[in-house]
Formats: C-alpha cells, structure tokens, sequence
C-alpha cells in the first residue's frame, strides 16, 4: 500500500545502495538496509501492542538510533509520534499524556514503573520502555518480529506526527503535523541546501524537536547522506568529527562553543561545505567571528513547530547575518498588520504569515485556538514579529508577545538588542518589559559580558544615549552570568519577566 512519507524514504535508501551507511552511532554503524529492517521490526511491535492507524505513541527517551527507527515505524503503521523532551518531570509529562491520550507510551527504562502508574491512572494504553542502549522492553519485545511489515496506507495528508509547543506562555499546544507536511518540506530542504548521497551530516540535534527529528533526519534520509550521529552536543566530539563531515546543522550555541576550541580554523573545515544555523537568533558577531575563522558563513534559516522551515538564506549569494533569508520555494510569506491583516510593504515591522505543503493542520483538540491563528484566506499567523530589507530579505525582529509598549511607544526588543550587543564586551543582551506604574512596561535589558569587560550599568546606557530614542532607551541594565534557555538555546523571555516582574516596585518611576 503507499505510504506518502515512508515511500519516499525507502525509494531513496534503495536507490543509493541499502548497504551504505545511514547512521555512524554510538550503538555502531546502521545501514539504510539495517534501519529500515529495524523501523519494521518496531512497525510490527507497535501493531503487536494494538496500536492502530491514527492512535497516538508518545516517546519520552533519550536520543538514540532506536528513536529514528520508532519514527520511521510510526509513519509506516499510521500511527501519530508524539516525541517529548526527557527533561520533563512525571508532572509536566501528566500534561501531555493527558491531552493526547496516547494508545502506548514509550520511556527511558528507569522510568517505566513511574510512567507506567501515570499511564494507568490517566486511563491510557500500554507503557513500555526504550532504551538509548539497546535496554528497552520495547526494543526486546521488537527483536522478536518479523522485518518485513505491510505498511499502512497514509495518504499526504494523514497525520505524522503532533509536536508540543514549548508553552511559555500558557498551555502547550499540540502541533498537528502530516505526511504532506513533513515530505514537502525535507523536499525542498535538500533541494535548497544541495544536500545528496555524498553527504556526511554531524547529526548533534536532539530529536525531540522538530530541528533535529525533522529538519535534520529526514534531509539526511530523503537524500542518502549519511549522519555521524552524536547523542548530545559536545564541542570536542563535534570537532573530532569535522574534518569527515561536509555540513552541520546547529543552534547558536554550538557555534559559539565550537568558537572557543583552538582547533577551529580553515584548515579543520576544508572539507566541510555548509553550516546550518536556527531555532534562535545568530549573532551578528559569531556570524562574522564563524567566517574569519574557517573562511565559512553560516547559512541561517527560520522556521517554526507549526510549520517546519519557513525562509532560508541562499546557498549560493549572500548570507546575510541578521536575517534569515527569502521565503522558500513554495511557501508562501507575507509581512502583514497584526489586527487587520492587510499586507505591508518593505520596510515596515508587522507579523509574519505563512502559507504552503509545510503548515500545519491545527492544534490538536484546540479547534478555537486554531480558527483564531489562521486568516480567512487561510494564512497561518505565527506571531513574529519581521520586516523585508529594501532587497527582500526578511529580518525578525522579535515575537508580537515581546513586543514592549513603554508610555504608549512601540518598542521592538530586537533593535534595543542589536545595539547593546554592538557595545565592545557585551556578549549579548536580551530586552523585555516589566511592569512599571507610569509607564505601562519598563523597558529592561539584561546582558552577559565578557570575563574582563569594564562596563557597568550606567557605562551602558551611556553608550546608548546617542543611539535610541529616549523612550527606547532601558529603564534599567541588569547584568547575569547567562541568560535563562530551553532545550533548543533560545532565550526564555518569558522566565525573565516572571523572575525579575517587581523590578521597579511602587515607588520608581
């Protein structure tokens, strides 16, 4: 029967050769062959544990090539992946549980009998372990069946999988991504970055998210390249294995870890050719500190939960640092007013809207919260805020909900950022509002420094006085060793407005 998603990926796996490397992991060497044998195996244990088409399977694991083989499993029985981040505690895992109802739940073996008493309290289907060492019972209980597995009949737009927003600000929200969603974007993406069977992927992503588990994953598998797949993040081991690699694709923060090793230079990198950055914003000065180093400029991209990628600088022409780029094939962007809708033109800031094969369907059992992020015409609204340079470029300027409203001013955080990150010894800087009883909302600027910057908080704001308006300017600058971050390295704005909201108390003005 065909099977949208998994169709492709096989099509291409046969085509470059079942034999070849897919995976370098710590478990060892996976072949294309091997993986989809293994994805079979789980495809049949998941039928086995009367999981059906469209039920739910929630895995709570570590990063392992048995949660690749559990995704590709799921795509090929019709069941809905629902990944979560093992850092969630049972509390936070009750949620989800909860809202998707999951007909089995997957969990890192020592969990199991917590997780499992969840799973029955909530009323839920099985629980199961997997394990990133081959110690699950899932993967036991798998090495029993049969390789081969009549693939269910998923159409594009069958659901994939639903991927829960990080929930910042209120609850979470279960982003309902399909077959279509999913093989329309990885499409494109390999197109786009020029990614083929000669590729070699340093995969250090988690796989959780939709960066690592469907951004990064699925161009390697739709192209044949191989991943050197690393459990976690290490700057060392991602040295180690750059000079066998041609691409990376990363956060801002392994950029700036990598900057601080030695070894990073040219020479390291002559046989790498692309450098992929996102899920938060880059630097203007690890962009240009990344090229002086190893003659490389990082191509960074823009995307979201809800839609996968969105807009991506070129491969070939410029890379512009601060910007992520045009729109790409297919999809649809807009930079629209935020209440009426109406398009606006270059140059000034509205909210980003999007359309195309990548957008999602809705949130699950959200059917009000998705009328209402969706126009009429039916654009998605994502909330970010951005603007098109005169030449088309779109430059984020930060999220609608960050927007600061100081004595009745607009104030962009992101503009405020770009000019404190500008002042020599400042690492970088993140810029909210808080609560002030004359002016509605403080504007606030909390940054790093370097070890042996001579800057204080009135040396700051000094420097930025002939540089903003006066209503821009913050209220206050308050220095932190780092910055609050989620799992993927962006900044948590919303954990610094709850922490430090009596800032100005009653009595400042």
């Amino acid at each position: 029967m065909a099977n949208h998603l998994f169709d492709a990926f096989a099509a291409r796996a046969a085509a470059v050769g079942l034999d070849r490397v897919a995976l370098e992991a710590q478990e060892g060497d996976y072949s294309f062959g091997r993986l989809l044998d293994l994805s079979g195996q789980f495809a049949n244990a998941l039928r086995r544990s009367r999981v059906k088409p469209g039920d739910r399977v929630a895995a709570q694991a570590e990063k392992s090539v048995a949660m690749v083989a559990l995704a590709i499993a799921c795509f090929r029985s019709g069941a809905v992946l629902l990944p979560l981040n093992p850092a969630y505690t049972l509390n936070e895992l009750e949620y989800f549980l909860g809202d998707a109802r999951p007909a089995l739940t997957l969990c890192a073996p020592k969990a199991l009998s917590e997780v499992a008493a969840l799973a029955g309290r909530l009323g839920l289907g099985a629980a199961s372990s997997l394990g990133a060492a081959g110690d699950g019972a899932f993967e036991a209980a798998a090495a029993a069946e049969s390789a081969r597995f009549a693939d269910a009949a998923c159409g594009a737009d069958d659901l994939a999988a639903i991927l829960y927003t990080s929930g910042t600000t209120g609850r979470s929200k279960g982003a309902m991504l399909t077959h279509g969603n999913l093989l329309s974007n990885a499409v494109t993406l390999v197109d786009r970055w020029r990614f083929t069977r000669e590729d070699v992927l340093i995969h250090a992503l988690p796989i959780f998210h939709t960066h690592g588990l469907f951004v990064a994953t699925n161009v390697a598998l739709l192209s044949g390249a191989k991943m050197i797949f690393q459990a976690r993040f290490d700057a060392d081991a991602a040295i180690a294995a750059i000079p066998r690699a041609t691409s990376l694709m990363g956060v801002p923060t392994f950029y700036v870890r990598l900057l601080d090793q030695p070894g990073l230079d040219r020479a390291l990198c002559a046989k790498m050719r692309l450098f992929v950055s996102g899920s938060a914003p880059l630097l203007a000065d690890t962009h240009r500190q990344w090229f002086e180093r190893t003659g490389h400029r990082i191509l960074e991209r823009y995307g979201m939960t809800e839609t996968n990628m969105i807009a991506s600088n070129p491969y070939d022409g410029e890379r512009r640092a601060g910007t992520v780029g045009f729109a790409l094939p297919g999809v649809s962007v807009r930079i629209a007013d935020p209440v009426g809708g109406q398009a606006l033109p270059r140059g000034e800031i509205g909210v980003i809207e999007v359309k195309g094969p990548n957008v999602f369907t809705g949130y699950w059992n959200m059917p009000e919260k998705t009328a209402a992020e969706f126009r009429a015409d039916g654009f998605f609204v994502t909330g970010d805020l951005a603007k098109e340079q005169p030449d088309g470029y779109i430059e984020i300027v930060g999220r609608a909900k960050d927007l600061v409203i100081s004595g009745g001013f607009n104030v962009y955080p992101k503009e405020i950022e770009s000019e404190i990150d500008a002042i020599p010894g400042v690492v970088e800087s993140a810029v909210v509002g808080l609560p002030h009883k004359d002016f509605g909302e403080g504007v606030t600027a909390f940054v790093t420094l370097e070890p042996d910057a001579a800057l204080d908080e009135a040396a700051i704001l000094a420097k930025l006085a002939g540089r903003l308006a006066k209503f821009k300017r913050p209220k206050r600058v308050i220095t932190l060793a780092q910055l609050p971050r989620n799992a993927m390295g962006k900044v948590q704005k919303a954990a610094l407005r709850a922490e430090h909201a009596a800032l100005y108390g009653e009595a400042d003005a």
